[in-house]
């Protein structure tokens, strides 16, 4: 029986049904359309400002009529909680205070009984397991004082696609209270070290953004470095040493088919795609010195950017919108960050500060560039304008390097050995305000980690 029979609909509908949106999956897939009508309610988490007090929202337990399908709602509802708890925004309430059981919510929620426990928001669903291996998925999001309905979703996957389900409604929790687009359904991928420090084994890998469903890429055969997303997050190019040559390979992530983009004996740094993912920018060094590149990936075809013969320029990233570069160059005697346009003109500086500014990174939204910053034996993640100005620095450490973004641009995640273990290497994310840093689980070792961008 669904949401919409018989009496529940009535019910439902009085109580104010707001949006609704529909997802159904094909096959592996899972597609988001577009809402049916505008919530009512302006239950919001401002999330511009600096530290928040986190939203207390209830998680209930996804009601299924069987054992299977209750199993399905229970871990469910357990990652929907999870990830809006460590996004710092959202306390998730304990749900042993809850007074309201998931059967008797289907007809609704009992308002009052939610703000006896001091609720704000409240989430409810139910899983339904259907005919082969496939699963039926609905969810709601509830304003308790206002005891309006916000926002809902309806999902159908196979069963195994359980966490992606997940990971949607809770994007989709997260856009309607914040405003913004959620970055749960994506994964990082990263390289995984083992071994011995002066025989490190360096393998590519791929987990979702939460550390589960971790799969290796590479064997550990040969040393593999600085991994990309494209912007189909599909494909990732990564460096590889083939007796001792550095080699950009493009890795096709579902089927593992590889491709070599090129072999750069002089190459300093891996490549990234461009935001159309037609081209990839690079840096090589030729007659004793580094310089950027950009390569066609239809005709690899490439076309040097910068020939400044007594500098160093390298560690570029296009701006979202494909028309800048930013890159870092130690033209001025130190390293520091700089911003030209695509084709290598108009170059400038933006970074004037003490130390040396590196491997600076574009975010999706334009606003803000992220660097490392190095200064009296202390390393930094930070960020600032385009423009040069605004300049903040969010963490620091023994080293801490590599920041890569989320599709939001809201948080950002980097690598860091920390003071106390320097031999051994984690990864960290963080919100642009500076608050809500945690270390992101790995089952090893992990550095130069690179966030996806939604996945389709």
């Amino acid at each position: 029986m669904s949401f919409f029979e018989g009496k529940k609909r009535s019910r439902l509908y009085r109580r104010g049904l707001g949006a609704f949106i529909v997802v159904w999956g094909i096959a592996l897939l899972l597609t988001l359309a577009v809402p049916i009508a505008p919530a009512r309610a302006d239950l919001r988490v401002d999330i511009t400002r600096g530290q928040v007090e986190p939203m207390p929202i209830a998680v209930s337990n996804f009601f299924g009529a069987s054992e299977e399908a209750g199993e399905f709602g229970r871990k469910i509802s357990e990652v929907i909680a999870r990830n809006l708890e460590r996004s710092g925004l959202f306390r998730p309430i304990d749900n042993r205070a809850f007074i309201q059981g998931s059967e008797s919510m289907q007809s609704g929620p009992r308002f009052a009984d939610w703000r006896q426990i001091n609720a704000q928001a409240l989430v409810t669903g139910r899983v339904q397991v259907v005919a082969g291996d496939r699963m039926e998925v609905e969810f709601r999001l509830w304003d308790i004082f206002a005891e309006e309905h916000l926002v809902g979703l309806r999902l159908g996957s196979v069963s195994g696609q359980w966490r992606r389900i997940a990971h949607k409604v809770s994007d989709e929790i997260y856009r309607r209270l914040t405003g913004e687009v959620g970055y749960f359904d994506t994964r990082i991928v990263y390289i995984a070290e083992t071994g011995p420090a002066d025989k490190r084994t360096k393998r590519l890998a791929i987990m979702d953004q939460d550390g589960h469903n971790l799969r290796y890429l590479t064997d550990g055969q040969q040393m593999a470095l600085t991994p990309r997303f494209s912007p189909t997050a599909q494909e990732i190019t990564y460096l590889s040493y083939n007796q001792g040559i550095p080699r950009v390979n493009l890795l096709k992530i579902d089927s593992g088919q590889q491709e070599v983009l090129g072999k750069f004996p002089g190459m300093t740094f891996a490549p990234r795609f461009s935001p159309d993912g037609n081209s990839v920018i690079l840096t090589m060094a030729t007659e004793g010195n580094s310089d950027i590149f950009e390569m066609d990936l239809r005709s690899h075809k490439v076309h040097r950017l910068t020939n400044n013969p007594t500098a160093t320029e390298t560690a570029p990233s296009y701006s979202p919108n494909g028309d800048a570069i930013v890159f870092e160059s130690d033209r001025s005697g130190e390293q520091q960050i700089y911003v030209m346009e695509r084709k290598g003109s108009q170059s400038r500086r933006i970074t004037f500060g003490k130390g040396r500014y590196m491997t600076p990174v574009w975010s999706p939204r334009g606003d803000l560039i992220a660097f490392t910053k190095s200064h009296r034996g202390r390393f930094y993640i930070g960020v600032i304008k385009p423009d040069g100005s605004g300049e903040r620095i969010l963490s620091q450490d023994y080293l801490v390097e590599g920041p890569t973004w989320a599709p939001n641009g809201r948080v950002l995640m980097f690598f860091r050995k920390p003071s106390h273990n320097p031999d051994s290497s984690e990864l960290v994310s963080i919100d642009i305000t500076g608050h809500n840093e945690r270390i992101v689980f790995t089952t090893t070792d992990a550095s130069d980690p690179a966030w996806s961008p939604l996945t389709p």
